[in-house]
């Protein structure tokens, strides 16, 4: 082979093929599928991976002197606290039952029917918690008397500081 002639075929195998308007419109498609798959996965890897937020003592908020509270009278009291939910931290109002036992213990009752979510009241007649939508009730312990209620209500965790009541995260009743 002459010298001449290896210049051409290098020429030849060097130059690309002029590309045509589908094979452009081909690779142009496959290569944004490519991105959008790309994007996709890494930030669902990205999601998967971050840690939530931990519960923290911010998430425990002060419910008032147990001096206040009646042994034997459920009383419904509303407070201000941090919430976590997730990735996400906001203040909010809650609400609560605390009934104080005879024995000095302390309940603290979810404020929802775990039925449908309504605001139950306690009627101090009939001595039980009435849900307004549906008819549950349930007793002064948290537990269903009677109605569409599948189980007992949902409690805060509690904790008892000297005469202090602290309301801590919610613990499904089953």
């Amino acid at each position: 082979m002459s010298a001449e002639m290896t210049n051409e075929y290098i020429q030849e195998q060097s130059t690309p093929a002029p590309l045509d308007r589908r094979a452009f419109l081909e690779r142009t498609i496959y290569t944004l599928m490519s991105l959008i798959a790309g994007a996709v996965s890494i930030t669902s890897a990205l999601y998967l991976l971050r840690p939530p937020k931990n519960q923290s003592r911010s998430d425990w908020a002060d419910a008032g002197d147990l001096r206040d509270f009646k042994p034997g009278v459920p009383k419904q009291i509303t407070f201000e606290r941090n919430h976590t939910d997730g990735w996400r931290a906001f203040a909010g109002k809650d609400s609560v039952w605390v009934v104080k036992n005879p024995d000095d213990s302390v309940t603290a009752f979810v404020p929802s029917c775990t039925h449908l979510g309504c605001a139950y009241a306690w009627q101090a007649r009939r001595g039980a918690f009435v849900c307004p939508c549906h008819g549950s009730v349930f007793s002064q312990t948290g537990q269903v008397i009677t109605g569409p209620a599948p189980r007992p209500l949902d409690r805060y965790q509690i904790e008892q500081t000297g005469s202090r009541l602290r309301i801590g995260p919610i613990l499904k009743s089953s």
